[in-house]
């Protein structure tokens, strides 16, 4: 991205920016820079705003640790607005909502990758009594019997066309997956860049 581009004079010093979680797209909040803070979150990775209110530069989660750590930049066609990919560390919203748009929910295939970084906590801290936890302790071979059992059960309920059946086996199969693919160490997202990149093939 080419900052030398943006007209400043254009934007009156201030340049709208839209923050968007990377994984999910979820829009997390919107704010304005000016050219100091486009600067500072360049060479920070973590999104700087300019508070109109307090005058001054603002990173994001300065006082509450919940900063926006970017990973890509763009600028639309009109260069005069800024769009930042960011993955978020803790809520963003002062609330602590995960967004300022209180209203905007995450759409169900984006749980995916919240239910990811829930089995990766389960496999650090093993809490007791969780279901997951059970799983990491049994092992690999208990995980990938459960893969087997669930693909299995997924098969039945399609040859006996029970859509809710089909429905709760395949839930029970990819959330199995997924413990497998975290206690292998690949990353769910990997599968789906896997995927992807077939698609586009």
């Amino acid at each position: 991205m080419k900052f030398d581009t943006i007209n400043w004079e254009k934007v009156d010093g201030l340049v709208p920016v839209i923050v968007q979680d990377s994984t999910t797209r979820q829009v997390l909040m919107q704010g304005v820079m000016n050219k100091e803070a486009l600067e500072k979150t360049v060479l920070e990775n973590r999104v700087t705003f300019y508070s109109r209110t307090k005058e001054r530069l603002w990173t994001k989660g300065e006082s509450s640790g919940n900063f926006l750590n970017v990973e890509e930049m763009y600028l639309d066609c009109d260069q005069d607005c800024i769009l930042i990919l960011a993955r978020p560390q803790g809520p963003t919203c002062h609330t602590g909502d995960v967004t300022c748009f209180h209203e905007d929910k995450l759409p169900s295939l984006a749980f995916l990758d919240e239910l990811a970084g829930i089995i990766s906590s389960r496999a650090q801290e093993m809490p007791e009594g969780s279901y997951t936890t059970s799983l990491f302790r049994d092992g690999k071979a208990r995980i990938a019997q459960k893969v087997g059992e669930e693909g299995v059960e997924v098969a039945l309920a399609v040859m006996q066309e029970d859509r809710h059946q089909i429905t709760n086996e395949a839930a029970d199969l990819i959330f199995h997956l997924m413990v497998a693919l975290e206690k292998s160490g690949v990353a769910f997202d990997d599968v789906c860049a896997c995927l992807k990149d077939r698609h586009k093939k």
